[in-house]
């Protein structure tokens, strides 16, 4: 089984500038826990291109074995640090887990 980890953002700021400025580094600091949680078995993320009226900011796709794994990425010291600059500059969050 692999557990698949899928979140949206939207970023707190009006200002469009602002907002990219946040979600690419939303995206960025996501991307680089790649090889620092190992946990982590494949992830991608990225910030939104199209239709920016409608659709959230910035997404994430992680997988993960299993719930054990997806608990330690979460409580992960490098995982919190990003989490930290995360809820500076997000407004609304929203996230499902699934087997794939």
């Amino acid at each position: 089984m692999t557990l698949r980890h899928v979140v949206s953002w939207k970023m707190a700021a009006e200002d469009p500038a602002v907002r990219a400025e946040h979600a690419a580094g939303v995206a960025s600091r996501l991307a680089a826990l790649v090889g620092v949680v190992p946990e982590i078995r494949a992830l991608s993320t990225g910030v939104n291109t199209a239709y920016p009226d409608a659709n959230w900011d910035v997404a994430l796709v992680a997988d993960f074995d299993d719930v054990d794994g997806l608990e330690a990425y979460q409580v992960h010291p490098a995982h919190q640090d990003v989490v930290a600059y995360v809820r500076s500059v997000v407004g609304a969050r929203t996230a499902v887990d699934f087997e794939v």
